[in-house]
């Protein structure tokens, strides 16, 4: 199955559940036949750990620091249904700027023409997106990523990050940057949970790809080294992460959001810790009430 490279990115917040649902994804496009590469943009190198069984893979910055040139080869490393492995890296602890190692693997593979060789049909980028730093900007701001999606939670602080990062994609759009293609609700077991999220897409003019829900399925598949697609294919969570495959296969047009102001993002935190106040009465009084 072959077709034009697609670039997509996943942002959010550390431990939002961006690496887990970004290697859920690539497993399931693999699973589709694609041909697909996972970029881990996070200085912990931790991203493409559960696509081979939970072993950590030389980093580009970790080979640089040996020596002062590589081979692109190097740095890449297969794992689940020979998925492409790469991780960028970071500097030491204390010293330099966490994303010169985006900067400094996207463009050895580049010069080396990495994704044309291995006639790759999507690179995903992992990209922490709660640290503000031009290093991280680097697939939105050089629009290497054709689309960013963001994971997010009902928390406010998940969607703080998301709200930063469209402000960030907002900035770039005029001069080529990559845009939006939507946000990953994860962690969705309560129905207000959804309708937060729901409330917030409809604000900043953006879309919901897909629902995700919090799954010990996801626990026991990670404990063991290995995606939830790998680990547990016939599993409904294992169904969620083909669904949200299918649905950014099949996604084409990525729009610029609407980031809300600081004000207005705080006025509105403020109007649902008012509506889950009455929420929690309302199921309180019902439990008592035997509804």
């Amino acid at each position: 199955m072959s077709k034009q490279l697609k670039q997509i990115a996943i942002y959010g917040k550390g431990g939002i559940g961006k690496s887990t649902t970004t290697s859920n994804l690539s497993a399931a496009l693999s699973d589709l036949g694609y041909r697909v590469m996972q970029f881990g943009c996070d200085p912990k190198a931790d991203s493409t750990n559960t696509l081979r069984d939970g072993t950590y893979i030389p980093t580009v910055l970790d080979l640089l620091r040996e020596k002062k040139k590589i081979d692109a080869h190097e740095a890449i490393f297969t794992g689940y249904n020979n998925i492409y492995c790469v991780e960028a890296g970071g500097p030491a602890p204390g010293v330099g700027c966490a994303g010169r190692g985006i900067i400094t693997a996207v463009q050895l593979l580049k010069q080396q023409r990495i994704f044309e060789e291995l006639e790759l049909d999507y690179v995903i980028y992992d990209v922490l997106g709660d640290v503000v730093c031009g290093g991280f900007a680097v697939p939105i701001r050089e629009g290497i990523a054709q689309h960013v999606f963001t994971v997010s939670s009902a928390d406010f602080m998940a969607i703080y990050a998301a709200n930063n990062l469209f402000k960030g994609i907002q900035k770039y759009s005029n001069a080529g940057g990559a845009l939006l293609g939507g946000v990953i609700a994860n962690s969705v077991t309560h129905p207000y949970q959804r309708e937060i999220i729901d409330d917030f897409v409809d604000r900043t003019q953006t879309q919901v790809m897909q629902y995700v829900p919090r799954s010990i399925t996801v626990t026991q598949s990670e404990l063991s080294g290995k995606t939830t697609v790998e680990a547990a294919p016939e599993s409904e969570q294992a169904e969620v992460y083909r669904e949200l495959a299918r649905r950014i296969d099949a996604h084409t047009e990525s729009t610029v959001p609407a980031p809300l102001e600081p004000g207005a993002l705080k006025d509105w935190a403020a109007s649902w810790a008012d509506q889950l106040v009455a929420i929690e009465a309302g199921e309180v009084r019902g439990e008592k009430e035997g509804i």
